[in-house]
């Protein structure tokens, strides 16, 4: 026997799916946010070491360094990350700076956002007598 019709609109059966229907965009939303501020977190975790990377192979390499530099900062990057390297010697120092571009929720597609990781060392080599 079914209930009459003024009973079944005052019956709650089907409110969960319509509650859960309507938190799915926001469920989503909020993943969504996460994941990117996780990747943004992440770009400037590849920056810092590819800097500091390329810096130790620069300072090791002479009057190479940057070429040395470039390729060590460049080694441990995907191909998602599209990155700009300048390495140089600055008086007693050796710097490298490294700009990644930040990939909007997968690498390959990017943010107009640049994260830089700059690091420098001592050289361990001279040019002149």
């Amino acid at each position: 026997m079914t209930a009459p019709p003024a009973a079944r609109l005052r019956d709650d059966r089907g409110q969960s799916v319509i509650e859960f229907t309507g938190m799915v965009p926001i469920i989503l939303v909020t993943l969504a946010v996460l994941w990117q501020s996780a990747l943004v977190g992440y770009t400037f975790v590849l920056a810092g070491n590819a800097a500091d990377k390329g810096v130790a192979a620069g300072t090791r390499a002479g009057n190479g360094g940057a070429a040395a530099c470039a390729a060590a900062a460049e080694e441990d990057l995907t191909g998602g990350w599209s990155a700009t390297v300048d390495c140089g010697p600055d008086g007693d120092l050796y710097t490298a700076e490294v700009a990644l571009e930040v990939p909007l929720l997968f690498p390959g597609v990017n943010l107009p956002i640049t994260v830089e990781g700059r690091a420098g060392a001592a050289t361990e080599w001279r040019s002149g007598p």
